[in-house]
C-alpha cells in the first residue's frame, strides 16, 4: 500500500486500511486459529464467503504484505496461503479481540472457540507464542509463487 493512498497518518486508520473489512479479518482468523491455508478451506468457512470476494481479499492481503501465496509442493495446481511476519504480528491483536468479544458479545462463545478463550484467559503470552510458532512452521517448506490464480 502506497502511503499516498492512506486517508490519514493515524495508526488505527493504517490497520483498518489493510484489514478493515470483515472478510479479511475472518480469513486471517481462520489462518491464525484454525490453521486454514487453502482457497477451498477458506470457502468452507461457516460465514460462506463468495468466491469472487475471497479471491479479491486474498489478493489484497497479499498486496498488503500480510499473507503470501505459495505453490503446494504436493499438488502444483493448488496454492497455500500463509501469514508473513507482518501478518503473524497481528496474533496478539486477534487474541485481545477474542477476549474483548467474550466479555461484551451477547452471543454465547461457540464450543470450538472455548479452548482458545480458556488459554487466553489462563496464559495469554504462551498462547500467543504457540500461535506464532505454528504460523512460522506452516510458512517455511513451500515454494513462493507470484501467480494470480488460486
Amino acid at each position: 500500500m502506497d502511503v499516498r493512498d492512506l486517508r490519514s497518518d493515524c495508526p488505527i486508520n493504517y490497520l483498518l486500511e489493510l484489514v478493515g473489512d470483515k472478510w479479511s479479518l475472518l480469513i486471517i482468523r481462520d489462518m491464525i486459529l484454525n490453521g486454514k491455508s487453502s482457497y477451498g478451506e477458506f470457502l468452507a468457512s461457516e460465514e460462506k464467503i463468495a468466491t469472487n470476494i475471497l479471491a479479491n481479499r486474498l489478493s489484497a492481503l497479499g498486496d498488503a504484505g500480510l499473507i503470501s501465496k505459495r505453490q503446494n509442493t504436493d499438488n502444483k495446481a493448488k496454492y497455500v496461503y500463509t501469514l508473513t511476519d507482518k501478518g503473524v504480528d497481528l496474533i496478539p491483536l486477534f487474541i485481545e479481540v477474542i477476549l474483548w468479544s467474550s466479555k461484551h458479545s451477547p452471543l454465547p462463545i461457540p464450543d470450538e472457540d472455548k479452548p482458545v478463550l480458556t488459554q487466553a484467559l489462563q496464559d495469554k503470552e504462551t498462547l500467543i507464542a504457540n500461535l506464532r510458532k505454528q504460523s512460522s512452521e506452516i510458512s517455511s517448506p513451500l515454494t513462493l509463487v507470484e501467480s494470480e490464480s488460486h
